[in-house]
Protein backbone atom coordinates (compact mmCIF):
# COMPACT_ATOMS: atom_id res chain seq x y z
CA UNK A 1 0.00 0.00 0.00
CA UNK A 2 2.88 2.32 0.87
CA UNK A 3 4.60 1.76 -2.49
CA UNK A 4 1.37 2.21 -4.43
CA UNK A 5 0.69 5.48 -2.60
CA UNK A 6 4.25 6.68 -3.32
CA UNK A 7 3.87 5.94 -7.04
CA UNK A 8 0.63 7.83 -7.17
CA UNK A 9 1.89 10.89 -5.31
CA UNK A 10 5.36 11.27 -6.82
CA UNK A 11 4.26 12.87 -10.13
CA UNK A 12 2.06 15.28 -8.19
CA UNK A 13 4.99 16.19 -5.92
CA UNK A 14 7.17 16.83 -8.97
CA UNK A 15 4.60 19.22 -10.36
CA UNK A 16 4.42 21.06 -7.04
CA UNK A 17 8.22 21.33 -6.82
CA UNK A 18 8.48 22.60 -10.40
CA UNK A 19 5.77 25.17 -9.73
CA UNK A 20 7.54 26.34 -6.58
CA UNK A 21 10.85 26.66 -8.42
CA UNK A 22 9.18 28.68 -11.16
CA UNK A 23 7.55 30.93 -8.56
CA UNK A 24 10.86 31.52 -6.79
CA UNK A 25 12.59 32.36 -10.08
CA UNK A 26 9.78 34.74 -11.05
CA UNK A 27 9.87 36.54 -7.71
CA UNK A 28 13.66 36.69 -7.83
CA UNK A 29 13.62 38.13 -11.36
CA UNK A 30 11.02 40.70 -10.39
CA UNK A 31 12.96 41.67 -7.29
CA UNK A 32 16.03 42.40 -9.38
CA UNK A 33 14.23 44.44 -12.06
CA UNK A 34 15.63 47.98 -12.14
CA UNK A 35 13.02 50.68 -11.59
CA UNK A 36 13.93 54.03 -13.11
CA UNK A 37 12.17 57.37 -12.73
CA UNK A 38 12.71 60.06 -15.37
CA UNK A 39 11.81 63.64 -14.48
CA UNK A 40 11.59 65.81 -17.61
CA UNK A 41 11.44 69.58 -17.79
CA UNK A 42 8.89 71.87 -19.47
CA UNK A 43 9.81 70.84 -23.01
CA UNK A 44 8.33 67.39 -22.43
CA UNK A 45 9.27 64.06 -23.98
CA UNK A 46 8.03 65.10 -27.43
CA UNK A 47 10.24 68.18 -27.84
CA UNK A 48 12.35 66.21 -30.39
CA UNK A 49 15.34 67.73 -28.61
CA UNK A 50 16.80 67.54 -25.12
CA UNK A 51 13.97 65.73 -23.33
CA UNK A 52 13.30 63.40 -26.25
CA UNK A 53 16.93 62.31 -26.10
CA UNK A 54 16.64 61.47 -22.40
CA UNK A 55 13.42 59.56 -23.05
CA UNK A 56 15.12 57.62 -25.86
CA UNK A 57 17.79 56.62 -23.35
CA UNK A 58 15.33 54.98 -20.93
CA UNK A 59 13.45 53.38 -23.82
CA UNK A 60 16.68 51.78 -24.97
CA UNK A 61 17.39 50.65 -21.41
CA UNK A 62 13.95 49.05 -21.27
CA UNK A 63 14.53 47.11 -24.51
CA UNK A 64 18.15 46.11 -23.90
CA UNK A 65 18.40 45.91 -20.11
CA UNK A 66 14.86 44.96 -19.14
CA UNK A 67 14.34 47.93 -16.84
CA UNK A 68 10.94 49.33 -15.96
CA UNK A 69 10.46 53.08 -15.85
CA UNK A 70 8.04 55.88 -15.22
CA UNK A 71 8.39 59.44 -16.48
CA UNK A 72 6.91 62.75 -15.40
CA UNK A 73 6.83 66.00 -17.37
CA UNK A 74 7.13 68.81 -14.83
CA UNK A 75 5.39 71.96 -15.98
CA UNK A 76 6.15 73.72 -12.69
CA UNK A 77 9.70 73.95 -11.30
CA UNK A 78 8.34 73.97 -7.76
CA UNK A 79 6.93 70.47 -8.29
CA UNK A 80 10.27 68.84 -9.12
CA UNK A 81 11.40 68.26 -5.54
CA UNK A 82 8.07 66.73 -4.47
CA UNK A 83 8.05 64.53 -7.57
CA UNK A 84 11.54 63.20 -6.88
CA UNK A 85 10.78 62.66 -3.21
CA UNK A 86 7.70 60.66 -4.16
CA UNK A 87 9.77 58.37 -6.41
CA UNK A 88 12.40 58.00 -3.69
CA UNK A 89 9.78 57.09 -1.09
CA UNK A 90 8.57 54.37 -3.47
CA UNK A 91 12.15 53.03 -3.55
CA UNK A 92 12.90 53.58 -7.21
CA UNK A 93 16.44 52.44 -7.92
CA UNK A 94 17.48 55.35 -10.14
CA UNK A 95 15.97 58.83 -10.38
CA UNK A 96 17.07 60.98 -13.33
CA UNK A 97 16.60 64.74 -13.42
CA UNK A 98 16.77 66.30 -16.89
CA UNK A 99 17.99 69.89 -16.78
CA UNK A 100 20.11 72.27 -14.70
CA UNK A 101 17.00 73.68 -13.01
CA UNK A 102 16.61 70.39 -11.10
CA UNK A 103 19.95 70.65 -9.31
CA UNK A 104 18.57 71.95 -6.02
CA UNK A 105 15.87 69.28 -5.91
CA UNK A 106 18.40 66.52 -6.58
CA UNK A 107 20.71 67.97 -3.94
CA UNK A 108 18.00 67.87 -1.26
CA UNK A 109 16.34 64.56 -2.10
CA UNK A 110 19.55 62.61 -2.74
CA UNK A 111 20.82 63.64 0.69
CA UNK A 112 17.62 62.40 2.33
CA UNK A 113 17.76 59.09 0.43
CA UNK A 114 21.45 58.08 0.37
CA UNK A 115 20.66 54.49 -0.67
CA UNK A 116 18.98 55.56 -3.91
CA UNK A 117 20.97 56.49 -7.02
CA UNK A 118 20.41 59.74 -8.87
CA UNK A 119 21.58 61.12 -12.22
CA UNK A 120 21.42 64.80 -13.12
CA UNK A 121 21.81 66.26 -16.61
CA UNK A 122 23.59 69.61 -17.07
CA UNK A 123 24.45 70.38 -13.46
CA UNK A 124 26.70 69.08 -10.68
CA UNK A 125 25.69 67.83 -7.25
CA UNK A 126 28.55 66.59 -5.11
CA UNK A 127 26.88 63.67 -3.32
CA UNK A 128 28.21 60.09 -3.43
CA UNK A 129 24.91 58.76 -4.81
CA UNK A 130 24.59 61.36 -7.59
CA UNK A 131 26.10 61.06 -11.06
CA UNK A 132 26.32 64.47 -12.74
CA UNK A 133 26.11 64.23 -16.54
CA UNK A 134 27.82 67.17 -18.24
CA UNK A 135 28.44 67.89 -21.92
CA UNK A 136 30.97 69.92 -23.88
CA UNK A 137 28.32 71.84 -25.83
CA UNK A 138 30.79 74.47 -27.00
CA UNK A 139 32.71 71.87 -29.02
CA UNK A 140 29.71 70.77 -31.06
CA UNK A 141 28.52 74.37 -31.42
CA UNK A 142 31.93 75.25 -32.89
CA UNK A 143 31.54 72.59 -35.58
CA UNK A 144 28.04 73.65 -36.64
CA UNK A 145 29.25 77.27 -36.57
CA UNK A 146 31.79 76.29 -39.20
CA UNK A 147 29.05 74.62 -41.25
CA UNK A 148 26.91 77.77 -41.01
CA UNK A 149 29.76 80.00 -42.17
CA UNK A 150 30.54 77.78 -45.15
CA UNK A 151 26.89 77.73 -46.27
CA UNK A 152 26.12 81.40 -45.69
CA UNK A 153 26.10 83.59 -48.77
CA UNK A 154 25.46 86.87 -46.96
CA UNK A 155 28.02 86.56 -44.17
CA UNK A 156 25.23 87.27 -41.67
CA UNK A 157 24.44 84.41 -39.31
CA UNK A 158 22.07 84.11 -36.36
CA UNK A 159 22.05 82.39 -32.97
CA UNK A 160 18.76 81.89 -31.13
CA UNK A 161 18.93 80.77 -27.52
CA UNK A 162 16.07 79.50 -25.39
CA UNK A 163 16.46 80.62 -21.79
CA UNK A 164 19.18 83.24 -21.30
CA UNK A 165 21.45 81.30 -18.93
CA UNK A 166 25.19 80.51 -18.87
CA UNK A 167 24.61 77.07 -20.40
CA UNK A 168 23.07 78.57 -23.55
CA UNK A 169 25.65 81.37 -23.63
CA UNK A 170 28.16 78.53 -23.84
CA UNK A 171 26.49 77.28 -27.03
CA UNK A 172 26.57 80.80 -28.44
CA UNK A 173 30.25 81.40 -27.69
CA UNK A 174 31.33 78.12 -29.27
CA UNK A 175 29.12 78.75 -32.30
CA UNK A 176 30.54 82.23 -32.87
CA UNK A 177 34.09 80.89 -32.65
CA UNK A 178 33.32 78.26 -35.31
CA UNK A 179 31.78 80.87 -37.60
CA UNK A 180 34.74 83.21 -37.19
CA UNK A 181 37.21 80.41 -37.86
CA UNK A 182 35.80 80.14 -41.37
CA UNK A 183 34.84 83.76 -41.95
CA UNK A 184 36.46 86.29 -39.57
CA UNK A 185 34.35 89.07 -41.11
CA UNK A 186 31.01 87.34 -40.51
CA UNK A 187 28.35 89.27 -38.60
CA UNK A 188 26.50 87.30 -35.92
CA UNK A 189 23.11 88.32 -34.56
CA UNK A 190 22.26 86.82 -31.18
CA UNK A 191 18.91 86.67 -29.42
CA UNK A 192 17.14 84.81 -26.61
CA UNK A 193 13.52 83.78 -26.22
CA UNK A 194 13.20 84.50 -22.51
CA UNK A 195 14.59 84.35 -18.99
CA UNK A 196 12.30 81.65 -17.54
CA UNK A 197 11.73 77.98 -18.25
CA UNK A 198 8.84 78.90 -20.55
CA UNK A 199 11.45 79.82 -23.16
CA UNK A 200 12.03 76.13 -23.91
CA UNK A 201 8.51 75.68 -25.24
CA UNK A 202 7.56 78.88 -27.07
CA UNK A 203 7.82 78.24 -30.82
CA UNK A 204 5.67 81.30 -31.63
CA UNK A 205 8.23 83.63 -30.02
CA UNK A 206 11.07 81.70 -31.66
CA UNK A 207 9.48 82.17 -35.07
CA UNK A 208 8.98 85.88 -34.47
CA UNK A 209 12.63 86.38 -33.49
CA UNK A 210 13.85 84.21 -36.38
CA UNK A 211 11.82 86.14 -38.96
CA UNK A 212 13.27 89.37 -37.55
CA UNK A 213 16.81 88.06 -38.07
CA UNK A 214 16.05 86.77 -41.55
CA UNK A 215 14.69 90.23 -42.43
CA UNK A 216 18.17 91.60 -41.65
CA UNK A 217 19.76 89.44 -44.35
CA UNK A 218 20.69 86.55 -42.04
CA UNK A 219 20.56 83.32 -44.03
CA UNK A 220 21.50 80.68 -41.42
CA UNK A 221 20.32 80.44 -37.78
CA UNK A 222 21.39 77.97 -35.11
CA UNK A 223 18.88 77.55 -32.28
CA UNK A 224 19.52 75.99 -28.87
CA UNK A 225 15.98 76.35 -27.56
CA UNK A 226 14.39 72.94 -26.96
CA UNK A 227 10.86 72.64 -28.34
CA UNK A 228 10.99 76.32 -29.36
CA UNK A 229 13.25 75.25 -32.23
CA UNK A 230 10.11 74.43 -34.20
CA UNK A 231 9.46 78.14 -34.57
CA UNK A 232 12.84 78.63 -36.23
CA UNK A 233 12.26 75.68 -38.54
CA UNK A 234 8.93 77.09 -39.69
CA UNK A 235 10.45 80.52 -40.28
CA UNK A 236 13.41 79.11 -42.22
CA UNK A 237 11.15 77.01 -44.43
CA UNK A 238 8.88 80.00 -45.06
CA UNK A 239 11.77 82.29 -46.02
CA UNK A 240 13.78 79.58 -47.77
CA UNK A 241 16.72 80.04 -45.43
CA UNK A 242 18.70 77.53 -43.39
CA UNK A 243 18.33 76.35 -39.80
CA UNK A 244 20.54 74.23 -37.56
CA UNK A 245 18.97 71.91 -34.97
CA UNK A 246 20.16 70.93 -31.52
CA UNK A 247 20.47 68.04 -29.02
CA UNK A 248 18.74 65.27 -31.02
CA UNK A 249 19.09 64.74 -34.76
CA UNK A 250 16.43 67.14 -36.06
CA UNK A 251 17.42 66.94 -39.74
CA UNK A 252 14.32 64.89 -40.59
CA UNK A 253 11.86 67.52 -39.38
CA UNK A 254 12.26 69.72 -42.46
CA UNK A 255 14.66 68.12 -44.96
CA UNK A 256 16.25 70.69 -47.23
CA UNK A 257 15.87 73.41 -44.60
CA UNK A 258 17.87 72.01 -41.66
CA UNK A 259 21.57 71.99 -42.50
CA UNK A 260 22.59 69.77 -39.60
CA UNK A 261 21.99 69.31 -35.88
CA UNK A 262 24.40 69.73 -32.99
CA UNK A 263 24.12 66.37 -31.23
CA UNK A 264 24.14 66.25 -27.45
CA UNK A 265 23.90 62.57 -26.59
CA UNK A 266 21.76 62.74 -23.48
CA UNK A 267 20.34 59.38 -24.56
CA UNK A 268 23.78 57.77 -24.22
CA UNK A 269 24.39 59.35 -20.81
CA UNK A 270 21.02 58.19 -19.47
CA UNK A 271 21.40 54.66 -20.87
CA UNK A 272 24.92 54.33 -19.43
CA UNK A 273 23.72 55.38 -15.97
CA UNK A 274 21.03 52.69 -16.01
CA UNK A 275 23.39 50.08 -17.41
CA UNK A 276 26.08 50.78 -14.82
CA UNK A 277 23.58 50.57 -11.97
CA UNK A 278 22.17 47.28 -13.25
CA UNK A 279 25.70 45.87 -13.51
CA UNK A 280 26.74 47.16 -10.09
CA UNK A 281 29.17 49.70 -11.54
CA UNK A 282 27.29 52.91 -10.78
CA UNK A 283 29.36 55.59 -9.05
CA UNK A 284 28.62 59.16 -8.11
CA UNK A 285 30.71 62.01 -9.45
CA UNK A 286 30.90 63.94 -12.70
CA UNK A 287 30.93 62.25 -16.10
CA UNK A 288 31.69 64.45 -19.10
CA UNK A 289 30.62 63.83 -22.68
CA UNK A 290 32.37 65.52 -25.59
CA UNK A 291 33.82 64.88 -29.02
CA UNK A 292 36.37 62.47 -27.57
CA UNK A 293 33.76 59.94 -26.43
CA UNK A 294 31.12 60.79 -29.08
CA UNK A 295 28.89 62.45 -26.52
CA UNK A 296 28.90 65.54 -28.75
CA UNK A 297 28.87 65.63 -32.56
CA UNK A 298 27.05 66.99 -35.60
CA UNK A 299 24.43 65.06 -37.56
CA UNK A 300 24.87 63.69 -41.07
CA UNK A 301 22.19 61.51 -42.65
CA UNK A 302 20.05 61.07 -45.76
CA UNK A 303 18.06 64.20 -44.91
CA UNK A 304 20.96 66.66 -45.20
CA UNK A 305 23.49 64.91 -47.40
CA UNK A 306 22.50 67.08 -50.38
CA UNK A 307 23.20 70.23 -48.31
CA UNK A 308 26.59 69.33 -46.88
CA UNK A 309 29.14 69.09 -49.67
CA UNK A 310 32.17 66.85 -49.54
CA UNK A 311 34.35 69.93 -49.07
CA UNK A 312 32.31 71.12 -46.07
CA UNK A 313 32.37 67.69 -44.43
CA UNK A 314 36.12 67.33 -44.99
CA UNK A 315 36.74 70.73 -43.41
CA UNK A 316 34.53 70.02 -40.40
CA UNK A 317 36.15 66.64 -39.83
CA UNK A 318 39.56 68.32 -39.84
CA UNK A 319 38.35 70.88 -37.31
CA UNK A 320 37.12 68.02 -35.14
CA UNK A 321 40.55 66.39 -35.27
CA UNK A 322 42.21 69.68 -34.40
CA UNK A 323 39.98 70.09 -31.34
CA UNK A 324 40.72 66.55 -30.19
CA UNK A 325 44.46 67.02 -30.65
CA UNK A 326 44.45 70.31 -28.78
CA UNK A 327 45.47 72.34 -31.82
CA UNK A 328 42.18 74.22 -31.52
CA UNK A 329 40.94 75.23 -28.07
CA UNK A 330 37.27 76.16 -28.31
CA UNK A 331 36.43 79.14 -26.07
CA UNK A 332 34.28 78.12 -23.13
CA UNK A 333 31.79 80.55 -21.58
CA UNK A 334 32.21 78.80 -18.24
CA UNK A 335 35.94 79.61 -18.29
CA UNK A 336 35.76 83.11 -19.75
CA UNK A 337 37.20 84.74 -16.61
CA UNK A 338 40.13 82.37 -16.21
Amino acid sequence: MYFIEKKVRLPAMKKILISLCFLVLTVSSSAWALNVALVLDKGGKDDKSFNSAAFAGVEKAKKELGITYKYVETMDDTAVEATMRSFAAKKYDLIIGVGFSMAEAVKKVSKQYPNISFALVDAEVDHPNVRSLLFEEHQGSYLVGAVAAMKSKTGKIGFLGGMDVPLIRRFAMGFEAGVKKINPKAEILENYIGVTGEAWNNPAKAKELSLAMFSKNVDVIFAAAGASNYGLFDAAEEKRKYAIGVDSNQNWIKPGTILTSMLKRVDVAVFDAAKDLKEGKFKGGTVRFGLANQGIDYAMDEHNKSLITKEIKTKVEQLKKDILSGKIVVPDYYKRNE
